[in-house]
């Protein structure tokens, strides 16, 4: 006689996901039968959709934590709060995407539904501790990216940079899957902690083949984090891509694959000693290679590009600061900073997607010549995002950098502190030069004139404006709100049975 346990059924672990696909799958069906159209319908459609998904992680904070479905979905702190951000961001992205891509004149609803299925891969990436449910979120958001990214298919830069982003991206996918293959040889768990059970074995060669495979997830992760050495693919993806593209790719790729590297770093800490010195290297690598390489930069998406890199290295940092001394450094500056990156970048890219102007778009610093005089709300919004960018107080940026810093003397890292303190004062000299750019007078800006902003742009713009203020106005509260991820998952029984 021998017990099987049999798998919990929690239906609102899986809403959000569900929701969000399911509506993907409504706006599809929506464009077929209203073919050449405009969008507005599947617009609609589609905000109310990460509106009820967004209603639905919002009581599960209040639910018992723990896994379900043989532990492919879990629910915790982490997976809820990205889960929330993934679906705001997807939000704010359609709100400004539309009149973006009429004055590009790529105006296809297939953005829409690739957008939202690409939010659910994030989400299922960030609540699993399943490597194969990982693996398919992973892919799911890979895929759709790859496609948003070639939209603008009468641009060569546009096409060069899709097919470079999937190019790498199947080799970075590779390393995940031989990954993978490697902890699941040893092992013969799908759990994203068999590395523990590896180690627990006591056998030298499953050790070794389980450090090999957790190498290999990491190179993967780092990829898709855009972590150096592995970001080369950023900056031109980031100026090919559409803008809107863009914004959406540099906030939910981030936020998922930063989400999984913190499961798969927390798993991995009985090899600690073999990897923490390696990806202490490359979170100070990313930070200095990212700022100083953007100092160079004259193209404004090429710019936030090598940003993202550097801030890829700053939420590093906080994740490395809580494995070393989990007693001492919860999760919740991780959070707090993922957040406000989140907000920020979406906002800046919002305001950019105005150099797009009868089927053009010119995304250079001159580009941005006089947009203070031709729209000064959204140039003001702008001047905002860039400040909490830099990290000057009292804005998120410099909350989130202040507790990252304060992380890192906590756990004893004072060279990732040091060297966070100096490349954010680094930053500062090109994040400068997109605000001058606002200000200089329209007669140095190129023929293409910018558009002016739109209903959808300026509620995009003011809702990430009022987020900024919020969080930094209540950063103690927020960062209480978030603190309880430290804690992981209450275990949930698993029910039983007999079987003969």
């Amino acid at each position: 006689m021998s017990y099987q346990p049999i798998p919990t059924i929690d239906w609102w672990a899986i809403a959000p996901v569900s929701i969000v696909m399911v509506t993907g799958i409504v706006a599809l069906l929506i464009e077929m039968f209203r073919p050449n159209r405009n969008n507005n319908t599947i617009v609609a459609v589609s905000l109310v959709g990460l509106f009820l998904a967004g209603l639905s992680v919002v009581p599960q904070f209040s639910m018992p934590f723990g896994s379900s479905f043989g532990g492919m979905v879990v629910r915790d702190y982490l997976g809820l709060v990205l889960q929330l951000l993934l679906i705001t961001v997807c939000f704010v992205a359609f709100l400004f995407s539309e009149p973006y891509l009429r004055e590009k004149r790529i105006a296809f609803a297939e953005f829409y539904q690739l957008a939202l299925w690409a939010s659910a891969g994030g989400m299922i990436m960030v609540t699993t501790e399943n490597l194969l449910m990982f693996f398919l979120g992973l892919e799911v958001l890979g895929i759709a990216l790859y496609c948003l990214t070639g939209m603008c298919r009468q641009e060569l830069r546009s096409e060069e940079s899709a097919m470079k982003y999937f190019l790498l991206g199947a080799f970075g996918t590779a390393f995940v899957l031989m990954g993978i293959a490697y902890l699941y040889g040893p092992t013969g768990s799908l759990r994203i902690d068999a590395v523990s059970i590896a180690v627990a074995s006591d056998q030298p060669h499953f050790v070794l083949m389980a450090l090999f495979g957790f190498g290999l997830l990491l190179v993967g992760l780092c990829f898709k984090s855009a972590l150096v050495p592995f970001h080369q693919w950023t900056p031109d993806v980031y100026q090919g891509a559409p803008t809107n593209v863009t914004a959406f790719m540099a906030s939910t790729s981030k936020i998922a694959a930063i989400g999984a590297l913190i499961r798969v770093l927390a798993a991995g800490a009985p090899l600690v000693s073999y990897w923490f010195p390696i990806m202490f290297w490359v979170a100070i690598l990313s930070m200095v290679v990212g700022n100083f390489a953007a100092l160079v930069q004259k193209d404004v998406k090429r710019t936030l590009g090598y940003s993202s890199v550097a801030n890829g290295g700053y939420m590093l940092v906080a994740v490395l600061a809580h494995v070393q001394a989990p007693e001492k450094v919860s999760l919740a500056s991780t959070l707090f900073f993922i957040t406000g990156y989140g907000v920020m970048t979406m906002g800046a890219f919002a305001v950019v997607s105005l150099a797009a102007r009868d089927g053009k778009e010119g995304t250079r610093f001159q580009d941005l010549h006089g947009l203070w005089h031709r729209a000064p709300f959204a140039a003001g919004c702008l001047i905002l995002f860039v400040a909490s960018l830099i990290g000057v107080p009292p804005t998120v940026g410099f909350f989130g950098k202040m507790f990252i810093f304060n992380d890192a003397l906590a756990a004893g890292l004072l060279p990732l502190a040091l060297v966070l303190a100096v490349t954010s004062v680094v930053s500062a000299y090109y994040y400068l030069g997109i605000i001058q750019a606002v200000f200089v007078q329209e007669e140095g800006a190129v023929k293409n004139e910018s558009g002016r902003p739109q209903a959808g742009l300026n509620l995009a713009v003011l809702l990430c404006a009022l987020a900024i203020f919020g969080i930094s106005l209540g950063a103690e509260n927020v960062l209480k709100f978030m603190a309880p991820a430290e804690d992981g998952r209450q275990p949930v029984a698993e029910r039983t049975v007999a079987q003969r």
